[in-house]
């Protein structure tokens, strides 16, 4: 088994430092890495690009774009665009955000979110970054996402070329789908990253942190990993995970519990 696809987003090891996590990359022999604006901010856009292009790694994606019930929404995501096109980003992960405000329409923000992406794909066009549409559980759909299936994502993303606009199979938020497979292999082309980690139970208080690394769960990853194959994915394959009992192991060691795990439960 390889990992010529597997990619670590740094997310993963929150609060290890970029240069930590590119020289844990290199020396684990990773061909890509996925980054978040936070950190890379933190540590100054340019420097960052320099120093993941020095290392030889890939950026797999860009974490995140998107929010469009925010106010300065339409700056935020030119600046998103702008950052994953200097970051050498071919994806800009797209969370779409929850409700206005006080607001029970979720038909109407959903439709707000398909408007803003078709008013921000010709300039990401242009920067030649991809929007990627990722759907969260629906458990998030109230103050995250209101697009909560890849059914959805795709109903968006459908309407633009597949190198424009394109959505994320996220293990995640979409392994309990019944349909997910259906989805899967109508998204073909529109599939833009796939990423994997694990569901555990119970699910701590606000559930955001509840993932678990691959094979520490639920989750039938290897049964997803083969649909987005079959359906014409070759791209890399990013663990992304958030848990606070991950977070507090040393970067390193989360990095080499990664990759046995992708080994063992997803190619």
């Amino acid at each position: 088994m390889s990992i010529a696809r597997f990619s670590f987003n740094q997310a993963t090891a929150q609060g290890w430092p970029l240069p930590d996590v590119v020289a844990g990359c290199v020396a684990a022999g990773v061909p890509g890495i996925g980054l978040w604006r936070e950190p890379v901010a933190e540590y100054g856009l340019a420097r960052s690009a320099k120093l993941v292009r020095d290392a030889g790694l890939a950026v797999t994606s860009l974490c995140r774009g998107g929010f469009f019930c925010a106010d300065d929404w339409w700056a935020e995501n030119l600046r998103a665009i702008e950052e994953a096109a200097a970051l050498g980003a071919p994806e800009l992960v797209l969370v779409s955000g929850g409700l206005p405000p006080g607001s029970r329409d979720i038909d109407g923000a959903r439709r707000r979110v398909a408007d803003a992406i078709g008013e921000l794909a010709p300039h990401a066009e242009a920067a030649g970054v991809r929007l990627a549409i990722e759907p969260l559980h629906p458990m998030f759909a109230a103050d995250r996402c209101v697009i909560a299936t890849l059914g959805q994502a795709l109903d968006i993303a459908e309407r633009f070329d597949p190198t424009v606009v394109g959505v994320v199979v996220d293990a995640y938020h979409v392994w309990w789908d019944d349909t997910v497979y259906e989805q899967i292999a109508r998204a073909g082309e529109w599939i833009a990253a796939f990423q994997v980690c694990d569901w555990v139970t119970p699910l701590p208080e606000g559930v955001l942190l509840g993932r678990a690394l691959p094979g520490d769960g639920c989750i039938e990853l290897r049964r997803l990993r083969e649909a987005v194959d079959a359906a014409g994915y070759a791209g890399p394959i990013e663990v992304e995970v958030f848990s606070a009992e991950v977070w507090a192991r040393p970067g390193a060691q989360v990095l080499d519990a990664a990759i046995a795990g992708y080994l063992r439960h997803v190619v």
